[in-house]
């Protein structure tokens, strides 16, 4: 019996044992083993033990790592059912890495580089699926979803070339798209939108839009919008590139909802851009215990055929606890040395294996060392592609191992540098056609200009490869817009709600922006289309109200009785719910619109998401993931709540945004508003719905986004001025709001402001009228960078030889006076439009970080409240003469500033 002595406190004591002598029996067998067959017997038949736990149903913790073997034994791949042609796609992906290499060889020339080594290891990850798996839109107009390891684009373009989508002319234009017809780098929509779905090259983004599109997937068929069931999104994916935080972010929502429609493949080549992944560790198990962890079912698939008969001699154990702990970085090194140094080095590590060695001969060691590769053989990635496929309840990570650089020779195969590589000599090419087997003669070298190969149109290979294709619906990676008809625009009820004004209620833009939803989203024609989006702060925005009409989306709807149900606006979720509230993700939440954007191209169905949250935490955290917003020729709306410097009261310096609008001007997709009234907010709305989902105008890009700044400052909502031609100036950035008054010759300046300063410089318009003489004209100026693109764009037609105004002189053309500006960000926002308003021009702004104090405070502090903007007033005319120069020092000593 075993000693109770030796037993080390267990959780498992808080349990009652009903039979402690039956337990320490087990105990007791398990020592015996140990001691007659050693350790390792023991631990083997454990994990056997818990492999019948699982199978029975057992409800026991699960193992976070399993031996460094394939989960796919080769005695059970036959299975798995393998119906291709091997010999014919053998060909097909020798051609493919050919043209591949090619490509960018011949493209070096021009120094425009290109990668090489990336397809070279993931080739078989990619025809293995094109040629069974992955279904194409012509199916059902969705098809799977595939986000492609952006280093590999040169294989997806040798593959479109052997296909006939592209020619010889497209790949010499491999990273040359300025002629027009060039072949953009990595996965670029707006670039190439015929062929690709998703951008994927700021990695990490790659992951984490995979996760949510399958996430979304689910809630387009779950909402009724469209039955997408029969997609499966597919995530090709580097080793390296899991370092990045955004690519593990979301893995316990995929499992937590049981996403099998989702898998990822982890291309392990144990490389990053300078070197190992993980030089003194394995990050194969390193994965697997982070997925396993995080529920996702597991694949390895680490071994290539080679290997069985080691696996057969390898009756004690050795082999597998030497391959575990071998590192990485030295495994590398296997691959580029010769027999005698790998039988020192790794077999001569353990006399089991010593006696293994002396079996082998030197080629059977090279071959498995160097070459066999589980990711490397078309039938084990079929198994592992088709197990993925058939496990229900969580999604799949498969980790197949690959040797970066494979067939390019050994000047490229495993070599730190071979990211960096670009090209490979005639001679490199020679060998490479040779150990590919390809029928290129040595004339084809003409002038050491590498060929490219096509086996020609009405081959047996091309046939094979578009009979493959024309089975799973066509080709792929391919993007299509639907024709879908337009959406018909809402009742315009829902906007003319807001023309009248609020009178003396004092509402926030945030809360007129989402009583504008909650009436757009009950219209009968496009309400079910709204995909509200917020991370975790509903409550702050106002948004509650939305919870029991529309729901929170939820797969498993609601399994508890919410804690306020005997409320009105109590917390409801629903399998059909339709926002999508994130928890605290502005990453996640981000990749939510993304989904939701494109569903026009993705699925054929338009859906129009808004995404509410603060100002502060959006462009500033999650920028990148909004230009592949633009990449991906999304099209919604992005609503900074909270927004503004001086807003936020108490909040300070981390939550006081006074730069989202510069951050969203530099991306030329974004829309961006800063609404001072709740009509502005209606306008902008109406617009934004007519151009991205309407009848648009003629030549008017409806693949862009709308960036809407909204503040939390309660104020009177004013009647829509009866203004000519308002709403046009609401949508192209700046109109007349209130004209000043004053004696006929007093001296006049012109008041430009943006969201809530706008009422700074309507106190200051009677300020300077009252006490100081001077008469101002408030100008709402409501998007600074749409002022500034359309002078942009006079300049360049100007530059063509046309005659062309810009829209904010012609507004300001016969405004008197001198123009200041104000806005509660960083002068730079103003600012944008200065070179083309022919007044003399300055502005205030709050540059500089937050602080924490009341906004009265605050403003004082950066100098943009009303009293301030009437000393920086004054002092623009004293500069001209139209004042006293003394009226500034005046009115600084009057308001204390």
């Amino acid at each position: 019996m075993t000693d109770p002595t030796r037993i080390q406190p267990s959780e498992l004591d808080q349990l009652p044992d009903r039979d402690p002598e039956e337990t320490a029996e087990w105990q007791a067998s398990l020592d015996a083993v140990t001691a007659a067959a050693g350790p390792h017997r023991a631990a083997y038949l454990m994990r056997r033990t818990l492999e019948r736990a699982q199978d029975s149903g057992l409800a026991l913790p699960k193992l976070l790592e399993t031996d460094y073997v394939n989960t796919i034994p080769t005695a059970a791949e036959a299975g798995y059912g393998f119906e291709g042609d091997e010999e014919l796609e053998t060909r097909i992906t020798a051609w493919n890495r050919w043209n591949a290499a090619a490509m960018v060889t011949r493209g070096s020339k021009y120094g425009v580089g290109g990668h090489i080594a990336t397809f070279a290891s993931a080739a078989w990850l990619y025809e293995t699926g094109f040629n069974h798996f992955f279904h194409g839109k012509e199916r059902d107009g969705s098809g799977d979803q595939l986000f492609i390891q952006g280093h590999a684009s040169p294989g997806i373009y040798a593959r479109a070339f052997l296909d006939g989508r592209l020619t010889e002319a497209h790949l010499d234009n491999f990273r040359q798209e300025a002629g027009g017809n060039g072949l953009p780098s990595y996965p670029h929509p707006r670039r190439l939108p015929w062929l690709w779905e998703f951008p994927t090259v700021s990695m990490g983004l790659g992951p984490l839009s995979a996760i949510y599109q399958a996430r979304f997937n689910r809630y387009l068929t779950h909402r009724g919008i469209k039955d997408v069931s029969a997609s499966h999104v597919w995530a090709f994916l580097g080793d390296g590139e899991m370092d990045e935080p955004e690519s593990t972010a979301a893995l316990a929502l995929a499992a937590r909802e049981g996403l099998d429609n989702l898998t990822f493949v982890i291309n392990c080549n144990l490389q990053r851009l300078d070197g190992p992944v993980r030089a003194n560790f394995k990050i194969v198990q390193e994965l697997e215990a982070q997925f396993r962890g995080a529920g996702w079912n597991v694949v390895k698939t680490l071994w290539g055929t080679a290997w069985d008969e080691l696996f057969r001699l390898d009756t004690t154990g050795a082999l597998v606890r030497r391959l575990r702990e071998v590192p990485d970085a030295q495994v590398q090194t296997y691959q580029t040395r010769d027999a005698a140094y790998i039988r020192e080095d790794f077999f001569g590590k353990d006399p089991a294996l010593v006696e293994m060695a002396r079996l082998l001969s030197d080629d059977k060691i090279v071959e498995c060392f160097h070459f066999s590769r589980g990711g490397h053989e078309a039938r084990k990635v079929f198994a592992a592609y088709k197990a993925a496929l058939g496990h229900k309840g969580a999604p799949t990570v498969i980790l197949a191992q690959t040797v970066k650089g494979h067939t390019l020779g050994k000047g490229f195969a495993s070599k730190n540098a071979n990211h960096q590589m670009k090209k490979l000599t005639v001679d490199e090419f020679k060998d490479m056609r040779d150990l590919l087997g390809l029928p290129i003669p040595d004339s084809a070298f003409e002038d050491g200009q590498v060929p490219y190969g096509h086996p020609g149109a009405d081959s047996p290979e091309v046939r094979y490869l578009q009979e493959r294709r024309a089975a799973l619906g066509g080709p792929a990676p391919a993007r299509r817009v639907h024709p879908v008809a337009p959406l018909p625009a809402p009742a315009e009820k829902a906007f003319a709600a807001f023309d009248k004004g609020s009178g003396s209620q004092s509402v926030a833009t945030t809360m007129a922006f989402v009583r504008l939803v909650k009436d757009l989203v009950r219209d009968k024609e496009t309400g079910r289309r709204w995909v509200p989006i917020v991370p975790d702060e509903a409550r702050t925005f106002g948004m509650e109200s939305l919870f029991p009409s529309l729901g929170i989306y939820s797969p498993k709807g609601q399994t508890y009785e919410p804690v306020d149900r005997d409320q009105l606006m109590y917390y409801k979720e629903a399998v059909n719910g339709q926002i999508l509230n994130e928890g605290i993700t502005e990453a996640g939440s981000m990749a939510d619109f993304i989904a939701a954007s494109t569903a026009y191209s993705t699925h054929g169905e338009p859906m129009i998401p808004f995404y509410i949250f603060y100002s502060m935490f959006g462009w500033q955290r999650t920028a990148d993931q909004m230009w592949q917003l633009g990449d991906q020729l999304g099209r919604g709306f992005l609503v900074g709540a909270t927004a503004g410097r001086t807003t936020l009261t108490g909040e300070g310096l981390q939550h006081a945004d006074g730069h989202s609008p510069v951050i969203a001007a530099t991306n030329p997709a974004a829309l961006t508003y800063d609404p001072a009234f709740a009509y502005e907010v209606a306008v902008i709305v109406k617009d934004g719905l007519r151009r991205m989902y309407g009848e648009g105008a003629p030549g008017e890009d409806p693949n862009v986004f709308y960036y809407l700044t909204v503040y939390n400052e309660p104020m009177p909502q004013p009647a829509k001025p009866a203004v000519e031609n308002v709403d046009e100036g609401i949508v192209k950035g700046l109109y007349r709001f209130k004209e000043g008054s004053g004696a006929e010759g007093a001296p006049r300046i012109q008041l430009l402001a943006s969201g809530t300063a706008i009422h700074w410089a309507l106190e200051a318009q009677r300020t300077l009228a009252e006490e100081w003489g001077v008469t101002a004209d408030v100008w709402s100026a409501t998007s600074w960078t749409e002022l500034r693109r359309d002078a942009l764009e006079a300049d360049a037609a100007l530059l063509r030889g046309e005659e062309r105004v810009p829209y904010v002189r012609q507004a300001l053309a016969d405004a008197p006076g001198p123009v200041l500006a104000v806005s509660d960000y960083m002068r730079q926002v103003p600012d944008q439009i200065a070179q083309w308003v022919e007044q003399d021009y300055t502005s205030l702004g709050a540059d500089g970080f937050g602080l924490s104090d009341t906004r009265e405070a605050a403003r004082r502090h950066f100098g943009v409240d009303a009293p301030s903007i009437v000393v920086a007033a004054l002092a623009q005319l004293a500069r001209r003469g139209e004042v006293p120069a003394s009226s500034v020092k005046d009115a600084r000593e009057r308001y204390g500033l």
